[in-house]
C-alpha cells in the first residue's frame, strides 16, 4: 500500500542530504516536487528540483486548492500540489515529502495516515554552521532562517520520528528503517 512521508525540520539540518540518501536506498520511493516562488539557485531546474511559479500564480492555485499544503518561509512561498501526490499514490508509489514544519502540521491534518518525520540537529548551533557552508543564503536570510528554527526545534515533539542528524550515514540509515518499517506495516 503506498504512503505518503513527511521529512521536516529546520531549514540547514539535511533533510535533503538524507533524502537523497534514501531513494538511493529505495528507488521505489518517489519525491513530490515542491512548487515555489523563490528563484532558482544555480543548478536548479523547473520541474526536477521545485516548480517555480511566481508570485500571481502561486497565488491564484493556493485559492482554487491545487496545494495539499503551503506555506511562506523566508519570505518566499512554498506548496506541495496535490496533483504531484495523488499521482504519484494513483499509481501505487509511495511519495516522499520535503517540507517544512508548518506544511507538514498541514498535511498531517488533511492526510492524518501520514507518516512525519523530524530530522533535527545534534546541537541547534550546528544550523548556522551548515547554513553559511551550503553558501546560498545572505548573513540576513541565515539570521531570519535561523529565528524561525528555533520555532521549529521547539515542535519536534508533535512527531512521533525523530532522526537526528548528527553523523549522515547513521541518520540516513535510521530513516531508511523507518520507511521500511511503516511500509512493512502496511502490507
Amino acid at each position: 500500500m503506498a504512503k505518503v512521508f513527511v521529512i521536516t525540520g529546520p531549514s540547514g539540518v539535511g533533510k535533503g542530504t538524507l533524502i537523497r540518501k534514501l531513494l538511493r536506498r529505495m528507488p521505489e520511493l518517489e519525491l513530490s516536487v515542491s512548487a515555489t516562488t523563490r528563484s532558482p539557485r544555480a543548478g536548479e531546474l523547473d520541474g526536477r528540483d521545485y516548480h517555480f511559479l511566481d508570485r500571481e500564480e502561486f497565488d491564484h492555485r493556493a485559492q482554487e486548492g491545487d496545494f495539499l499544503e503551503h506555506a511562506t518561509y523566508s519570505g518566499n512561498r512554498y506548496g506541495t500540489l496535490r496533483s504531484e501526490v495523488e499521482r504519484r499514490l494513483d499509481a501505487g508509489a509511495s511519495v516522499v515529502l520535503e517540507i517544512e514544519v508548518q506544511g507538514a502540521r498541514q498535511v498531517r491534518a488533511a492526510m492524518p495516515e501520514s507518516i512525519q518525520v523530524f530530522i533535527a540537529p545534534p546541537a541547534p548551533e550546528s544550523l548556522r554552521e551548515r547554513l553559511a557552508k551550503r553558501g546560498t543564503d545572505s548573513a540576513e536570510e541565515i539570521d531570519e532562517r535561523l529565528r524561525t528554527a528555533e520555532i521549529e526545534l521547539a515542535a519536534q515533539e508533535e512527531f512521533p520520528h525523530v532522526v537526528v542528524n548528527d553523523e549522515v550515514d547513521r541518520a540516513a540509515a535510521e530513516l531508511e528503517g523507518i520507511v521500511r518499517g511503516e511500509l512493512d506495516a502496511a502490507a
